[in-house]
């Protein structure tokens, strides 16, 4: 049952049965514009990548394409490898976030309300490795993730029977997007990626890591969104599904004087198996792969303590229709674009380009001291109902500042720690939920502290 009038939170008044049929079919096509809120697990203006891997480039707000020589090169780029000495990284990424959703002027008060997510710590481990073989030849392994981060979002309206699906749900009280209970997801990717680079002179070396991947999703609160799938069951409150894929990463690294190197990166798309279990909810039948991207490094070498680094990086997240595809596909076309299709709903993202700089000093050879700066385009095209209310649950921060140190302990060990920040904003724009009548403004306030602890062990 839909209440479509003004309610007070003393009493209410379910709405003549006229009015709840003329807006019935309305709020389903919101809500099916809604169905593919897929994860953005660590938030930030690279979508759901997080800020880097490794215990350098977390220090460096993620500049690592021709600076950071430690065991992720898998990560960022395998030419590096052969620049590295061997070692062992072992690395933990603490993630503290904060994300509040909000709906304001709404003209049915009922669906005024804010919610915070529940879920305030995560923690992400990572591993390194680097072995050389002789002067030409390098291993390693680089073992990483994107994501830790989850959303869970447990307000209602308070109000019993504004849900839109009574047939999952009963007489509960609506969510935020109109389904029942908590509402939320959880996306976690896992990538191992097997290293070898070739050093070809002094001057310049090449390498590739095959990238194996691993998802996981689970998300739930989204049953109003079933009506309008072409896979009812296969939308919300499934449980966890996981896939598996693979793809490839290159780069080049060349020492260009004595005061400059460079560094380029390429990651193919990683191909992925369906969610077989949301195949109704995310656009293109489950497909999810992980998108291609490719980086320019520099790094600039002033004195011999001091290196400033810079990296502009672009992620081709428009190329993955479960993410691009625009909020309002299924709402203006339900037929023809129903959710969970090729053509059904999704973010609404582009691909976006990301500027990053760092310096590092070394104060002494036992001290390394490390910061950076990072900027991103938002990956929402821009800030109308078509992009809107899916964001609400993905948001992205656009700057990130991070800063730490390394600790060289003797000859074979290093402890480095940092802590970065996803700097608050608040991102709002009109609810997609005018179409119902219901209208009003939405908005998401998003910020992360993430701290970082790596010990390192040199052979």
């Amino acid at each position: 049952m839909i209440i479509m009038q003004q309610l007070s939170s003393r009493a209410t008044r379910d709405p003549a049965p006229s009015l709840r049929r003329k807006h019935r079919n309305s709020l389903l096509r919101l809500a099916a514009g809604l169905a593919t809120l897929l994860a953005a697990t660590a938030s930030q203006a690279g979508g759901y990548f997080i800020l880097g891997y490794g215990p350098y480039a977390n220090q460096s707000a993620g500049t690592s394409t021709a600076i950071g020589m430690d065991g992720f090169a898998g990560a960022s780029n395998p030419a590096k490898l052969t620049e590295a000495d061997d070692r062992l990284d072992l690395g933990l990424i603490v993630f503290a976030p904060y994300r509040r959703i909000e709906r304001t002027d709404a003209q049915v008060p009922a669906y005024n309300f804010a919610s915070t997510s529940e879920n305030d710590w995560f923690f992400l481990p990572e591993v390194g490795y680097v072995q050389h073989l002789n002067e030409r030849w390098s291993v390693g392994l680089s073992i990483y993730g994107n994501g830790g981060l989850n959303t869970e979002y447990r307000d209602t309206t308070g109000i019993p029977g504004t849900n839109n699906n009574p047939g999952r749900c009963g007489n509960q009280p609506g969510n935020f997007f109109f389904g029942c209970g908590k509402l939320g997801f959880d996306l976690s990717q896992l990538i191992v990626a097997p290293t070898l680079a070739w050093k070809i002179n002094e001057k310049h070396s090449i390498g590739g890591a095959p990238l194996l991947a691993y998802q996981r999703l689970k998300m739930y609160g989204l049953q109003a969104f079933e009506s309008l799938s072409q896979t009812p069951n296969a939308v919300s409150n499934n449980g966890n599904d996981d896939t598996y894929g693979a793809g490839l990463r290159v780069g080049w690294f060349g020492n260009i004087t004595p005061w400059l190197d460079m560094g380029l990166s390429y990651a193919t798309r990683v191909y992925m198996d369906e969610f077989d279990k949301y195949r109704g909810l995310l656009a293109d039948e489950g497909d999810f792969d992980i998108p291609e991207n490719y980086s320019l490094g520099l790094a600039i070498k002033p004195s011999a303590r001091w290196t400033i680094g810079l990296d502009i990086q672009r992620i081709r997240f428009g190329e993955i229709r479960a993410l691009s595809n625009g909020v309002l596909n299924s709402i203006e076309d339900p037929a023809g674009k129903p959710l969970g299709s090729k053509n059904g709903s999704g973010f609404n993202w582009r691909s976006t380009t990301r500027f990053k700089t760092a310096v590092a000093y070394e104060h002494t050879p036992a001290l390394t001291l490390r910061a950076g700066f990072s900027y991103g385009e938002r990956a929402q095209r821009d800030d109308s109902a078509d992009s809107v209310s899916f964001n609400l649950l993905a948001p992205n921060p656009i700057y990130q500042v991070s800063a730490g140190f390394g600790w060289r302990i003797g000859e074979h060990h290093e402890f480095n720690a940092s802590y970065s920040r996803y700097l608050k904003g608040t991102y709002s724009g009109p609810s997609a939920s005018a179409a119902l009548g219901i209208g009003g403004t939405e908005r998401i306030t998003p910020n992360v502290d993430q701290f970082m602890f790596a010990y390192s062990r040199r052979f």
